[in-house]
């Protein structure tokens, strides 16, 4: 065989091997897009480099496939709502403490499906492999309660949280608050 032909040959195998790798890695950037939304660009954007942020989301999917994530009993969820319901009421008298319930009340039901419960930021990373829809709302309404923590955040500040943690108890409870949940009005006009 002619050596001309023979590199010509290792030469396309090389090409032939760096398409196929470029490839693979480009579908594994899209699946992670695909299942991890805005929190895909928002870690990219936290870490600067596409390759430190899909290794970081690698590894919150290793984390989480070691836990035992369990989706509630009918009774749990329906016990949970109510609670959500109750929370939910209290907005009107007191938004101040419905924020710090509902907030509580995420975290027990975080707990309860098998979350552990750290940090916020850990809670977070972890909620993100299961529910990458709500994790914006889960940080907007965090940021909120800081807010609020230090007096800067108003009633209409307060109500957007009760939203936002609306939502993220409706995914980890797996289903919507009942029909019968009333919207999130503000009874004060206080801040």
């Amino acid at each position: 065989m002619d050596a001309t032909l023979i590199i010509v040959a290792v030469v396309i195998i090389a090409i032939l091997i760096v398409a196929v790798w470029w490839y693979s890695m480009r579908q594994r950037s899209a699946k992670l897009q695909e299942k991890f939304g805005s929190e895909y660009e928002r870690t990219v954007t936290e870490k600067g480099d596409t390759r430190k942020a899909e290794d970081e989301l690698r590894d919150r999917q290793k984390r989480v496939s070691k836990l035992e994530i369990r989706p509630l009993a009918a009774d749990e969820r329906r016990g949970f709502n109510d609670e959500w319901l109750a929370v939910q009421a209290r907005f009107v008298d007191d938004p101040s403490a419905a924020v710090r319930d509902a907030d509580t009340l995420v975290g027990r039901v975080m707990e309860a499906r098998g979350y552990p419960v750290g940090d916020f930021e850990q809670r977070a990373a972890d909620v993100s492999v299961d529910h990458p829809a709500v994790l914006e709302h889960y940080r907007d309404a965090h940021a909120i309660a800081l807010r609020h923590a230090q007096g800067q955040a108003s009633t209409e500040d307060l109500r957007q949280a009760m939203v936002h943690y609306r939502a993220l108890c409706a995914e980890l409870l797996e289903e919507p608050p009942t029909a019968s949940t009333p919207p999130i009005t503000s009874g004060r006009a206080t801040s």
